[in-house]
């Protein structure tokens, strides 16, 4: 009788969750130690960088002598723990804010950021979202930190929303949003793109970012007896409300922040519950003029933010020419 009881079962989360806590301390603890073993290692070796690359080589076949079943002492991984040492020469640093990630993870923002501010944000946005090594190394080469912090976004969120969901809201947009995972074809329409993006819904949510859940595209809404589509619908988790998402083709202009507003009134009577924030809108176009989109939105009553968004990455001129054309690849097929 007991253990059918909701008491019981509450007890049963409860000791999972404490459970579960005091692993991911104990795995945090232990990444810590290795950590500050690793930036000791560096700081001695940087101490006697003047004996020459010999000086490594010799310390790894030492160490291996030494300890034989220990891995993460190679040559390679040795300058590694000196650049460590280096870049972050305060060992409080590491053992705060490093060590709240692994170590390749670690190296990863090394040898890819060089910017000190950019290497912490990577850092700290690594241990809030969990990210994988290689999504760590994909956010770095697509240009995140850039394309989140510096841009200059246009919305007006903050006159639209109440802090500190505001805030919370201007951070989350990114501009512009890389969708590299899609096939492009020069033809392509809205619904196309639209049904590209549903196909990999994975990469588009880890693009979009942290606590998008994914509720359904060309989402129906019926308002008096008409019949309304909304390109892609969201429910984001952190900010606590619906966000409304439609996709252009071509330049933004102003009439599609009226009926994103128009769609975000019909989401806010029809689908919000008293518990959920203002829902949010983003109008996701191929390219915008900054001025004309501020002033659209200016008067425009619900939180919209616009965004232009990128298909493929480009390359650079000299790889681009390298590289043999679709027509030249066809050929050699044939």
């Amino acid at each position: 009788m007991l253990i059918n009881s909701t008491e019981y079962i509450s007890i049963v989360e409860s000791i999972k969750r404490e459970i579960t806590d005091a692993q991911y301390r104990a795995a945090v603890h232990v990444n810590a130690d290795m950590l500050l073993l690793y930036h000791e290692i560096g700081c001695i070796i940087n101490e006697h960088k003047s004996w020459g690359n010999k000086f490594i080589d010799n310390l790894a076949a030492d160490i291996r002598i030494a300890f034989p079943e220990s891995k993460g002492y190679s040559v390679r991984n040795l300058k590694y723990m000196a650049k460590f040492a280096a870049a972050y020469p305060d060992r409080e640093f590491v053992q705060t804010v490093s060590a709240q990630i692994p170590w390749s993870h670690n190296i990863a923002i090394l040898e890819k950021v060089k910017d000190p501010e950019q290497r912490i944000w990577y850092i700290q946005k690594t241990a809030e979202n969990g990210w994988s090594h290689n999504v760590l190394v994909h956010q770095i080469e697509s240009g995140l930190y850039q394309r989140q912090v510096l841009v200059d976004k246009v919305s007006n969120f903050e006159r639209r929303l109440p802090s500190p969901q505001s805030e919370l809201a201007v951070q989350t947009m990114k501009d512009p949003y890389v969708f590299d995972f899609i096939p492009f074809r020069e033809d392509m329409v809205e619904r196309d793109i639209e049904q590209a993006l549903v196909r990999d819904v994975t990469n588009l949510l880890l693009e979009l970012g942290t606590g998008f859940a994914f509720l359904g595209n060309q989402y129906h809404l019926n308002v008096g007896g008409d019949d309304f589509y909304i390109d892609l619908l969201f429910y984001n988790l952190n900010l606590r409300c619906y966000v409304v998402i439609e996709l252009k083709t071509g330049d933004f202009k102003p009439e599609y922040a009226g009926q994103l507003n128009f769609y975000l009134s019909a989401v806010d009577g029809i689908l919000k519950k008293e518990q959920d924030n203002p829902s949010i809108g983003l109008l996701l176009c191929k390219s915008k003029n900054n001025l004309v989109a501020e002033y659209s939105l200016k008067d425009i009553s619900k939180p919209i933010g616009v965004s232009e968004y990128k298909i493929t990455s480009s390359l650079p001129d000299d790889l681009e020419k390298q590289l043999p054309s679709i027509e030249d690849i066809q050929k050699r097929i044939k």
